[in-house]
């Protein structure tokens, strides 16, 4: 996927943050049985609904034990605050993002690289309309210095970064993109608008702006600048 004269940053983590959320571990960090598993997403599940309706300070551990006809005991034994519940569902939905990354294994350059960028964009908003309250409130955490939250997001993020690094990187040593523009801060600047444009796609709604509309635009911007194709 990634050019190997690109630094791979961080990505020796990955491996690792991967395995790691197939661990489900209780609050003492015990690996739980079948039985607990199920316990804990109810929680999870019951954590995410309240979420859609109401904010993170707002949502009491009390509350979600009620959703699922239990005791804040049976919450402690998973999970130490409402916080971690939902920094817990944020690390789970961040790996939705993974078939980005095989929508960047090839060259965008080819012929098949603005379908490519179209989806690219069509996953983001899917993901974050199926997830926006988990999503708002990671970002937001992330923004007011919650290291907990910054590194999921980021982490979510840093392969298809890298990925789309490469496709910079390729782009330069085809003599497309000046050697002046750094594969990465490039890619990191084109992820996060992507990014933002899928958070915020419905306020443009008033403006005329349809979904369509959007996903072709984005998906154009976001070719033309890793391939200076177009």
């Amino acid at each position: 996927m990634a050019n190997p004269a690109l630094p791979c940053r961080n990505a020796g983590t990955l491996p690792r943050v991967r395995e790691s959320l197939s661990r489900v571990v209780a609050a003492d960090g015990r690996t739980l049985g079948a039985r607990g598993e199920r316990t804990r997403r109810r929680l999870l599940d019951a954590t995410e609904g309240l979420l859609k309706r109401r904010g993170v300070r707002d949502l009491r551990v009390v509350d979600i034990a009620r959703a699922v006809k239990t005791s804040p005991a049976t919450f402690y034994q998973y999970f130490r605050t409402v916080e971690d519940a939902v920094l817990a569902l944020a690390e789970e939905v961040g790996e939705h993002l993974a078939p980005v990354e095989a929508l960047l294994e090839d060259p965008w350059s080819e012929t098949d690289g603005l379908d490519r960028a179209r989806r690219t964009v069509e996953i983001f908003l899917d993901f974050w309309d199926e997830h926006r309250a988990i999503l708002r409130t990671r970002n937001l955490a992330a923004q007011e210095g919650d290291r907990r939250f910054r590194d999921v997001r980021n982490r979510a993020l840093e392969p298809i970064t890298l990925a789309v690094a490469a496709q910079v990187e390729s782009a330069q040593q085809d003599g497309r993109i000046d050697a002046s523009v750094e594969p990465y801060a490039a890619a990191a600047a084109l992820v996060a608008m992507v990014e933002r444009m899928a958070a915020f796609h419905r306020d443009l709604e008033p403006r005329g702006v349809t979904r369509e509309a959007l996903i072709e635009t984005t998906a154009r911007l976001l070719h033309q600048s890793v391939t200076a194709v177009g």
